[in-house]
């Protein structure tokens, strides 16, 4: 008897130094702000940002080639040699330390003003790679809201479970204090205190392993929103299920938000420009170029021992490729291959996500059905428990009778419980699907 009350009191210990950390160590996390908090710290959202950003520098004329090139030049350099020299009359000279100076400086323009309209395509292809940084951006964020509000809800069905598991805990504890209260006074036995001691570990265990499910819940959010991960904090105890969500609008918007799809789409239009810019190489490149310069030498041994020269240069460049070993064909007809292999890519990704819009939805209902059900089941497990441990007091039934109830009541919370989370992945699943994920 002592060695069951030390135990007991051991686990009240425990029980107690959890209950203070929850009440004293622990921040309250609201949705809103551990999505906050993820959209402002994760690593993934972070990088993809920076992709979108060099995307959008990228986007002008210049980097598309349809601005002037202007460089600047400066040179300045000499020579010391020695020279030996024969006239044509035989007669040979020798110099010694001939110094040779040129100095030289000026700026030079560059202009491409025709290259069969490449550089407006260029200039479009750009507009279309930033446009797919900002759907690959938007598709990470609808992954990080997902596995946020996923990983929340996780936290939230793990804390209530933990609730659950301490009430059976201390329908245990009383069972086991009655069954101690009944041998003592004669009207027991002392196989009803083993049974009772037995279950109450039993369901001691139970609960020390859910608290350990909840810590780890807790770890995997406090990654997602990439924070200290030994974060200690409580979260809401509800999951609102949006159960209205209608197939066809769901659909409707998944062809017009899902960032795969958009992504998929951009690519093959990033296929036509590829062989608009093709087909761009057929026709002459012309170019006009300009300067001005300036030139200063010094050669004492020359026909003229100085020499100064400044002024303006001006041109017109054309070029067109003739032949090229039918290279120029063969790019035609790798970039129209290429554009078909976007179009079935796009077909592909509409087939594949339309598919998994179809059968999550189906899960969704489903899930939806099952919620209605186990939360009926909850409520009769609850008042079966109730009547059968008010029998249990007044000594009318046997243990195990109330040791079924007791487990009937846990196992239909526990699946109530999964009931409804698996509804809200689904919930949120059809809402990623659909482009339409947000904090609400």
């Amino acid at each position: 008897m002592k060695r069951m009350k030390s135990r007991a009191l051991i686990l009240a210990l425990m029980v107690l130094c959890t209950g203070t950390q929850l009440a004293f160590g622990q921040e309250r996390l609201s949705l809103e702000q551990a999505i906050t908090i993820a959209l402002k710290n994760n690593y993934d959202i972070k990088l993809v940002n920076n992709d979108v950003q060099i995307a959008k520098n990228n986007v002008n004329p210049g980097n598309a080639g349809m601005l002037p090139n202007v460089e600047g030049s400066f040179s300045d350099g000499g020579s010391k040699q020695n020279i030996t020299r024969t006239q044509s009359n035989g007669n040979q000279q020798t110099l010694d330390g001939v110094r040779n100076t040129s100095m030289s400086y000026g700026a030079s323009l560059g202009w491409t003003i025709f290259d069969g309209l490449q550089m407006f395509t260029n200039y479009e292809k750009l507009k279309e790679l930033q446009k797919l940084g900002e759907v690959n951006a938007k598709a990470t964020i609808l992954t990080t809201l997902g596995n946020v509000i996923s990983a929340y809800y996780t936290v939230s069905k793990e804390q209530r479970l933990v609730t659950a598991r301490d009430t059976a805990l201390d329908i245990s504890q009383l069972r086991l204090k009655i069954a101690d209260n009944k041998l003592a006074i004669g009207r027991g036995s002392k196989l009803d205190v083993l049974a009772a001691k037995v279950d109450y570990n039993t369901d001691t265990s139970a609960y020390l392993q859910e608290i350990n499910l909840l810590k780890t819940a807790k770890t995997a959010l406090n990654q997602v929103m990439a924070r200290d991960l030994n974060l200690d904090f409580k979260v809401e105890d509800t999951i609102d299920i949006d159960a209205a969500l209608n197939y066809g609008t769901l659909m409707g918007q998944m062809e017009q938000l899902n960032p795969d799809l958009q992504n998929a789409f951009i690519s093959k239009k990033i296929a036509e420009l590829n062989l608009k810019q093709v087909k761009g190489q057929r026709y002459p490149v012309v170019g006009v170029n300009g300067g001005y310069e300036f030139q200063k030498s010094a050669s004492p041994t020359g026909f003229n021992t100085q020499q100064r020269a400044n002024g303006f240069t001006y041109g017109l460049t054309a070029s067109v490729n003739i032949f090229n070993g039918f290279l120029q064909r063969q790019n035609e007809r790798n970039a129209k291959i290429e554009i078909s292999s976007s179009a079935l890519l796009l077909d592909k990704t509409k087939q594949d996500i339309t598919a998994q819009l179809v059968s999550t939805y189906q899960n969704y209902s489903t899930n939806l059905d099952l919620l209605k059900i186990e939360q009926n089941n909850v409520d009769i497990a609850r008042q079966n428990l109730d009547i059968t441990l008010e029998k249990y007091r007044l000594g009318s039934i046997a243990p195990l009778e109330l040791r079924e109830a007791q487990r009937n009541s846990i196992d239909a919370i526990t699946r109530y419980l999964e009931a409804q989370y698996q509804a809200k992945l689904t919930e949120i699943s059809l809402k990623e699907i659909s482009g339409t994920l947000n904090i609400q």
